[in-house]
């Protein structure tokens, strides 16, 4: 296979399988409590990304330092963070514009960067500005979605923000798969106590629907996912592989449309365009998705 096909087929990879994890959270968390379900899954997807760096890298890969080792704990409290109040805020909020309100995560990133004395072009001010009025209409409440559920997907994206911006100002871990395994470790454990205090899961419930799901997240959206992505970084231009923070919104669109059946108003089709199009112009100007670390899931990643 040529150079060019490889680039497109971990292209593709990334588009259908983290556009695809906002259906997974959707599926898992039919059955499985939410809290409970995002700890396990980070815990377990950072054994399996662990144990493969630590097969493919060696134990060298995970030589880190104190400060190291204390910004992957930080952006694992902030990224799985954002991603468990995701998780929560899914089970009320279609899945399709979940994934348009997290896709407006580089807008944030340029408006955390402007408060560090970084100077963004015009051009990606002013999108950040039109892209938030888009995202104003996405927040709008309709067919029943409550407010509430709506901001708290907000927080998730300022979060994930928050997190990638921290890990481009902080010392982080030189090799890119070590870190995220610290990552989501201690995301997971963080959060695994949370889980088992708000809710008591019962395994006996779990449908095979909720545990496919889950599994889907962990192998397929954090290990796979991610390995391509981190490939696409070494061996693609930029501006292709952050073509993804625009066309993972669609595919998950497209999924909630086909699998769930979920239905688009006229408000959120504008601020889809809104936000999608002044996505697009940051990703292309300031092509701040390279400091954008994502889960895997959303995604990730967030998610």
């Amino acid at each position: 296979m040529s150079h060019g096909a490889k680039v497109w087929v971990a292209l593709a990879t990334v588009y259908v399988i983290w556009g695809s994890t906002y259906l997974g959270i959707e599926l898992a968390g039919e059955t499985i409590p939410p809290l409970f379900a995002v700890a396990v899954r980070f815990i377990a997807a950072a054994l399996l990304l662990g144990a493969l760096t630590f097969w493919r890298r060696g134990p060298s890969a995970f030589a880190m330092t104190l400060p190291e080792i204390g910004t992957a704990v930080l952006a694992g409290a902030l990224l799985p963070g954002a991603n468990a109040i995701l998780f929560v805020a899914e089970q009320h909020v279609a899945t399709g514009l979940s994934a348009l309100i997290i896709g407006s995560v580089p807008l944030w990133i340029v408006l955390l960067r402007t408060t560090t004395g970084d100077r963004p072009s015009r051009d990606s001010l002013a999108a950040v500005l039109v892209g938030f009025a888009g995202l104003a209409l996405l927040v709008r409440p309709s067919g029943g979605t409550s407010l509430a559920y709506l901001l708290l997907v907000v927080a998730s994206a300022v979060m994930w923000a928050l997190g990638s911006f921290l890990t481009t100002r902080l010392p982080m871990p030189r090799d890119s798969f070590a870190a995220t395994a610290v990552e989501m470790l201690a995301g997971g454990l963080i959060l695994l106590p949370v889980g088992l205090l708000a809710t008591s899961p019962h395994f006996s419930q779990f449908s095979a629907r909720s545990i496919g799901g889950w599994i889907y997240l962990v192998t397929f959206g954090s290990v796979v996912g991610y390995t391509a992505y981190v490939w696409l970084l070494d061996n693609a231009p930029l501006g292709t592989v952050a073509t993804y923070a625009y066309v993972n919104p669609v595919v998950a669109i497209a999924l909630g449309v086909a699998v769930l059946h979920e239905s688009l108003s006229w408000t959120v089709g504008a601020g889809a365009l809104l936000v999608l199009a002044c996505v697009a112009v940051v990703v292309r100007g300031d092509r701040v998705p390279a400091a954008v670390v994502t889960d895997q899931a959303a995604a990730a990643p967030p998610r």
